[in-house]
């Protein structure tokens, strides 16, 4: 199968708008909670009448700072309550949103302020605050701090602006405004501001709702959204759950209250990078070795993993079955009280999850539906759904959207989810586009039944010096699956032979430090130490089992520091800049092909 097209649950939009997601709701159903915000120790729930009045009084503030239909309002800050507030405030006003990563540097900042020409911008922080007031553009006329009570102070500043002048400005927007500029995280050249509309997020967000309607329309049914809103994929659960009156909550320090925030809010669904499914796996795996309950962990991931696969398989062996019930009170349901206890399934993007951990989560009672998209195409272009599942596959097309692979391999996305280009650059749009189709650069196949499989990225495809051609995902995710293993970039281009640079967990190396007697180590101090080299050469064994040995990786390096947002290798959504790592550990790769 070389093309599929799904058809529509949601017809493409000819009339109205994201604002009316809102109005509606507290129209129709005022006293329905569909937010919490936290307080203390708890949550604040707030009925979708509540919603609309912060909004509401949000956006009066943002036009009597003269703010206009079309102008650029950009924000600068983790998932928290009042990005949400301010990104439909902001539609309320008529105005167009400019998301910006929390983590961005005040060059990017620069840059990102005067390509959009943004007039008005939202910081979390004091710090953030000072860290860009020395880029600040001239239109920039206007600068508010989120933890200064920005909603009070928008509310109190709008006070005198009328409803008819909101309700004007929300019937000038139609689906073809455009609704926000998403800047893309420059893995490679300066960032592009992909142009999404109203239209544009009206398709993604009403077909996927629809179609993973057990997850958004559940009854009681909630999500904690701890991803960036700044990127599409949190933007798309963001927009989602509004639309289908999911009740949502936010957590903006994943890292510090995570765990905290799922056992208190207790969500029924969740959206996270395969990245935060790895840890939870590793952590529990770690936690269980620490308690010398190791093998039986171990033993428990084996049943998980054959009890999924006989689910696809239609298969019942009655003594799995009794292992799986045993196991479950063991190790699985502590699994699932770690994420609140109430979360059957979860989505996954962002970067690929792998067979083995989606196995693993559905045999554990967390069903992962894994799905594929960019952001030129408002997110997810594909997606697993509960009553279409292919463990491995990032699913099927949503609703309304088309898949065609082309004769290089090249997977090309059709339908209202498609941007409306890249803003101001002409030259870009001209390279991602092929009529009707976007070219997304990866390589993938269709199988039979239409479930989409990403093999690659068509420009970071390596070819060696014998003309091996060599995707390094395969390679990179089987390796990330060890525990020890943070991040990892397979290099080879021109070269005799595939090499790998690894980082090294900083949680996960504790325990093995402890474990093997190097009392005062740090992952500095073992970069060249036997016993960890040992270990790292059995996961990248492990990885060789998935290609050929033309493609296998013949050396490794370890390095003595992470893969971080901070220092500049990683994009906010954790992927890897392989031409920042490439440039930064030259005299390293250099090393590998040198060194007898």
């Amino acid at each position: 199968m070389n093309e599929i097209t799904i058809p529509a649950i949601v017809p493409a939009a000819t009339e109205g708008n994201l604002t009316n997601l809102i109005a509606e709701r507290a129209w129709f159903e005022p006293e329905r909670i569909t937010m919490s915000r936290p307080l203390g120790d708890g949550w604040q729930s707030l009925t979708a009448r509540e919603v609309e009045e912060d909004v509401r009084a949000a956006a009066k503030g943002l036009i009597a700072a003269g703010v206009h239909i079309g102008d650029r309002v950009a924000i600068m800050a983790r998932t928290r309550y009042e990005w949400t507030i301010l990104d439909f405030a902001s539609w309320f006003a008529g105005a167009i949103v400019v998301p910006i990563y929390e983590t961005s540097s005040p060059e990017q900042v620069d840059w990102i302020l005067n390509d959009s020409g943004a007039v008005a911008l939202f910081v979390e922080t004091p710090a953030l605050r000072e860290l860009v007031a020395p880029v600040l553009p001239p239109h920039t006329r206007h600068i508010w701090t989120m933890t200064e009570d920005v909603l009070q102070v928008l509310r109190t500043a709008g006070a005198h602006i009328s409803d008819a002048e909101i309700d004007n400005r929300r019937k000038a927007l139609t689906p073809d405004s455009l609704a926000t500029l998403i800047y893309t995280s420059g893995t490679t050249g300066k960032p592009k501001g992909v142009q999404l509309t109203h239209g544009n997020f009206l398709a993604e967000c009403g077909n996927v709702v629809q179609g993973a309607a057990d997850l958004f329309l559940k009854p009681g049914g909630s999500t904690l959204l701890f991803l960036p809103v700044a990127h599409v994929f949190g933007r798309m659960v963001q927009i989602g759950a509004i639309s289908a009156g999911l009740h949502m909550a936010h957590c903006g320090d994943p890292a510090g209250r995570l765990p905290i925030d799922l056992a208190s809010f207790k969500p029924t669904f969740v959206l996270a990078v395969p990245r935060i499914f790895e840890k939870v796996y590793n952590g529990a795996e770690a936690k269980a070795e620490a308690a010398g309950k190791g093998k039986i962990f171990r033993k428990a991931a084996e049943v998980a993993i054959a009890y999924s696969e006989n689910i696809d398989a239609k298969k019942f062996k009655p003594l799995l079955s009794i292992k799986h019930k045993l196991f479950d009170v063991l190790v699985y349901s502590k699994i699932r009280t770690g994420l609140g206890g109430r979360v059957e399934a979860a989505i996954s993007g962002g970067a690929p999850l792998g067979a083995r951990l989606g196995h693993f989560y559905r045999g554990a009672g967390i069903t992962i539906l894994e799905g594929y998209g960019l952001t030129e195409t408002t997110a997810g272009a594909t997606l697993n759904l509960s009553t279409a599942l292919s463990i491995g596959s990032v699913g099927k097309p949503i609703p309304g959207t088309s898949i065609k692979i082309a004769d290089d391999g090249e997977v090309l996305i059709g339908g209202p989810i498609v941007m409306r280009g890249y803003w101001q650059n002409d030259a870009a749009n001209q390279e991602v586009f092929d009529g009707k189709w976007f070219k997304s650069g990866d390589l993938g196949r269709l199988d039979d039944n239409g479930f989409l499989y990403i093999t690659g990225r068509k420009k970071e495809l390596i070819v060696t010096a014998g003309g091996k051609n060599v995707a390094p995902a395969v390679l990179e995710d089987r390796l990330r699956a060890h525990p020890l293993v943070s991040q990892c970039m397979v290099v080879g281009d021109n070269q005799p032979f595939i090499a790998a640079l690894i980082t090294i967990d900083p949680d996960m190396i504790k325990g093995w430090i402890a474990a093997n007697n190097k009392t005062g180590a740090t992952v500095a101090s073992l970069v060249n130490d036997p016993d960890l080299i040992a270990v790292i050469q059995t996961a990248v064994d492990e990885a060789n089992k998935a290609v050929s040995k033309a493609e296998s990786i013949r050396k490794f390096a370890i390095l003595a520091e992470d893969f971080t947002i901070a220092g500049g290798q990683l994009t906010a959504k954790l992927s890897v800049k392989r031409h920042v790592v490439a440039t930064q550990y030259a005299d390293t790769i250099t090393a590998l092909y040198t060194k007898e």
